[in-house]
């Protein structure tokens, strides 16, 4: 079994520490060292029976294991990752897809990604690093979806959609097919989105339209 420590120890990092039990029971892959963690009122404590070993500096402390970011925000995953690399710039992250889910042989899916609880991830699909998506989504054929996008649960990706770099799709979102989601968007929770997005939007509604709320850039 090969180490591994989860990078947030939120309410993500508590569900992915359960995905990697789950992995584990389906077969031995995971030791779970612990999390890291920048809050110091946890470091030295435990979370759900895990030790918070540290902030997110120790990376290199611990030169053979792999890492995993579980952090929902996207823009904060891609800066906490640009700073795990600097730390240890042979870092090696895993990939996790819970044994629920269904994912065919012409997926390819990088490095860091995770793919929580009964989600489905049909044919001829690219999910590039860091990506995350939670429990009970679907992504069609074609799709593409890029470095450290985050779907929240329940999110339907139709086929050959792209969602580019950074972008967030709310709970119960629905994507129609062909339509591109570009860099730095977020779609509201429930939203319809039925023509592309430009970069840097927040759309809402059914179906989606822009909402003028400017998007808060948040420090790692």
């Amino acid at each position: 079994m090969r180490d591994i420590i989860v990078i947030g120890a939120g309410g993500l990092g508590r569900e992915v520490a359960w995905l990697i039990e789950r992995i584990n029971l389906n077969r031995p892959t995971w030791n779970m060292k612990g999390y890291l963690d920048d809050k110091e009122d946890i470091i030295g404590k435990k979370v759900n029976g895990y030790a918070v070993l540290g902030n997110v500096s120790l990376i290199e402390s611990f030169p053979e294991a792999f890492f995993v970011c579980a952090v929902g925000s996207s823009v904060i995953r891609e800066k906490i990752v640009e700073r795990a690399k600097r730390c240890n710039p042979l870092i090696r992250f895993a990939t996790l897809i819970d044994p629920s889910v269904y994912v065919s042989k012409s997926v390819v899916i990088e490095a860091g990604s995770i793919i929580c609880i009964n989600s489905v991830v049909t044919v001829d699909i690219h999910i590039g690093e860091h990506v995350i998506i939670n429990y009970g989504s679907t992504i069609g054929h074609d799709a593409k979806i890029n470095d450290f996008v985050t779907l929240y649960p329940s999110v339907n990706v139709s086929g050959a959609v792209t969602i580019r770099r950074c972008s967030e799709v709310g709970v119960g979102s629905q994507i129609i097919q062909g339509k591109t989601i570009n860099e730095n968007s977020i779609i509201g929770a429930g939203a319809v989105v039925t023509h592309d997005v430009p970069k840097g939007s927040v759309v809402a509604g059914v179906p989606a339209k822009a909402i003028n709320i400017k998007i808060k850039k948040e420090e790692a």
